[in-house]
């Protein structure tokens, strides 16, 4: 008797895995834990696991649920995450429509999340099948109401801060610079998701390994001009993370280099078809880079990016001439 009731257990543990809704794999235990958490967010550049920032992530979840999401593939963060660290569960999800985005059960195991992860991918597949839904909405909860850590990964970075590019036409280059408007240049804000601290910030990822520095002048060129707002810019580079917590401080994880971009100076000219002039006596942007280590390096506080209280790294001015990207150290 015995042996069929724990084989009839299995079996209902087995089922109900199954009949999770866009489930990709579970681990651990499906029992909704409690545990004590604490907010932050890990901007991770892609090309690879960082990972001190799981394990910073895993900490501030207090040992809890882990949710990782996505909108394509079928690649699981599962035994990663469970080999870094003490938690109850990880479960992936495939969020891939606006129907599944906005189905109740997704929402209730987002909502009941200690710890999300945003997989890569395309960053306009998310936009274009969670903003605007239930999924939103829980990732926002998560990030301002429950607080507790949120990170992602090359595009789940791209989404990770209030000003974003989408790449929903295709990848800009740094030739963004010779036509800030051209129709690879695709910017939002604000529409989708609300970390703390990132109102005014844009990411951008695999920064030094695919030359993504002139794109991202770019892009803060335009947000400049468009909409009159002076934007900071944070971009790690692969294998990098840049690990926010929730009093809004960040160390930098991994093995490459990060960068923290401040404006103050609009462009002398950003218009369709010509290139981008914005010198500025050779200072338009100041620019901090901070080289990542495994358990954290450096300090920047992104609560208010205080040029006072940056550690451990170097300070650059960036410029444009006649749509070319420009440095020296300051």
């Amino acid at each position: 008797m015995k042996r069929y009731m724990i084989g009839c257990l299995l079996c209902i543990s087995v089922y109900a895995q199954a009949q999770r809704v866009a489930s990709l794999g579970f681990t651990g235990d499906t029992t909704d834990v409690k545990t004590k958490t604490s907010g932050g967010v890990a901007l991770v550049g892609g090309g690879g696991d960082v990972p001190g920032a799981f394990q910073w992530m895993i900490k501030k979840s207090g040992g809890g649920n882990v949710v990782v999401i996505r909108a394509s593939s079928n690649y699981l963060y599962n035994s990663t995450i469970d080999s870094l660290g003490k938690v109850a569960s990880v479960e992936t999800l495939l969020i891939n429509s606006r129907e599944v985005a906005n189905n109740p059960e997704v929402e209730r195991v987002l909502r009941n999340a200690e710890m999300l992860f945003i997989a890569g991918g395309d960053q306009s597949n998310y936009m274009n099948f969670w903003r605007g839904t239930k999924t939103a909405d829980a990732i926002n909860y998560l990030l301002n109401v429950k607080k507790v850590p949120v990170g992602g990964t090359s595009a789940g970075c791209a989404i990770l801060t209030g000003l974003y590019y989408s790449g929903e036409t295709g990848s800009a280059t740094a030739a963004a610079l010779m036509n800030p408007y051209d129709t690879l240049v695709t910017l939002y804000n604000n529409d989708l998701l609300r970390p703390p601290f990132l109102t005014n910030v844009i990411s951008d990822q695999h920064y030094v390994a695919r030359k993504r520095q002139g794109r991202h002048m770019a892009f803060m060129a335009r947000i400049i001009t468009d909409w009159k707002i002076f934007p900071k810019g944070i971009a790690p580079d692969e294998r990098t993370a840049v690990c926010i917590d929730e009093n809004g401080q960040a160390q930098v994880y991994g093995e490459g280099k990060a960068y923290f971009l401040l404006t103050k100076e609009p462009p002398e000219l950003c218009a369709p078809g010509k290139p981008v002039q914005w010198k500025a006596n050779e200072k338009a942007v100041k620019v901090y880079e901070l080289q990542g280590a495994p358990q954290g390096n450096g300090h920047f506080s992104v609560a208010d990016f205080s040029a006072n209280k940056a550690k451990g790294g170097k300070w650059y001015f960036w410029w444009v001439e006649n749509g070319l990207l420009k440095e020296k150290l300051q």
